[in-house]
């Protein structure tokens, strides 16, 4: 259950959270990644915050040539951790 809400949070959180203008956009709905194709993951450790995390999948995702991010988990007290799925 701690599990669940900590993800709910996260996701709400990032969802509200605007980014830098990057071509890598972070994707939160399904409207959103109809028109691309799943095409792996990436995975971030070592970050201060959600904006923080976010940043640095954004970062990843952009280095591996996506379109586009969806965060699919995110954890951690003080050095958060996470991954999201990237989109071309």
């Amino acid at each position: 259950m701690k599990k669940t809400l900590t993800l709910i949070v996260v996701a709400g959180a990032l969802a509200v959270t605007s980014l830098p203008a990057w071509s890598v956009q972070s994707l939160t709905t399904n409207s959103d990644t109809s028109q691309l194709r799943p095409a792996g993951t990436v995975s971030v450790t070592g970050a201060d915050n959600l904006d923080d995390l976010q940043q640095k999948l954004g970062e990843k995702a952009r280095k591996e040539g996506a379109k586009g991010f969806v965060v699919d988990s995110a954890s951690g007290d003080n050095r958060m951790f996470g991954t999201a799925t990237i989109y071309k």
